[in-house]
């Protein structure tokens, strides 16, 4: 389990693509200091297993869900990218209840600086809105926010000046796309009083799979230089 609560912003060193996958190695400094293979870390707000790591290095493999679900197949060499440890047991709780397993992907419609604060405003499918409300929870790129305002079709939010300094959000610009988690509470609600969060979507059928093309589709290696 996750917070949202960001503990470091990485880079992305390489990426080598996969027909239907990717693998991602990136670039962080004291997040790595304890880590073990297969601990897990969210990237963007996914949560994803460590597979190999080196000085100053961590890798991970994105498998086919998790690219057509989260916008990391759009993830480019150098790009920023948001990383947070799981929670300890015995760590402290200061975001929301984040799984890391991201619901959908939203694009940024504006920025908007206000005084020392930046409003910014989210377009997503109402799969993803219908759990947004007002004052509410969201992890954006695993960031743990507040929803200010919300419709069925985009939703705001407002950033503090530490939170623009400390995550990725300082390099986003409308029409950037941004993983999108909902709270947890919410679906769980909804399926207990017989909501139909669990049909909310179609079920993927392995030959599917095995026809589809997507746009990420390697083989691809890539190295900064």
């Amino acid at each position: 389990m996750f917070t949202g609560i960001i503990q470091e912003v990485g880079s992305v060193e390489a990426i080598v693509r996969g027909e239907q996958s990717a693998r991602f190695t990136i670039r962080a400094g004291h997040i790595l200091e304890d880590v073990k293979l297969g601990d897990s870390i969210t990237v963007n707000g996914a949560c994803l297993t460590i597979v190999e790591h080196g000085p100053g290095t961590v890798a991970f493999d994105a498998v086919y869900e998790t690219l057509q679900k989260t916008a990391l197949g759009a993830l480019a060499i150098g790009d920023e990218v948001n990383l947070e440890p799981s929670l300890a047991a015995s760590g402290r709780f200061d975001g929301h209840i984040v799984q890391g397993h991201v619901d959908g992907v939203g694009t940024i419609a504006s920025i908007r600086e206000v005084d020392n604060s930046y409003y910014i405003y989210i377009t997503a499918s109402q799969a993803i809105t219908r759990y947004i409300v007002r004052k509410g929870s969201i992890a954006i790129d695993g960031i743990s926010l507040t929803v200010v305002d919300a419709d069925d079709k985009t939703f705001s939010v407002a950033i503090i000046p530490h939170t623009w300094d400390h995550t990725n959000l300082h390099a986003r610009r409308a029409g950037d796309q941004v993983n999108l988690e909902t709270d947890i509470i919410g679906k769980y609600v909804e399926k207990l009083v017989g909501g139909d969060y669990a049909r909310s979507e179609a079920p993927v059928r392995i030959a599917d799979l095995e026809r589809s093309e997507p746009s990420w589709a390697g083989p691809v290696t890539a190295y900064r230089e």
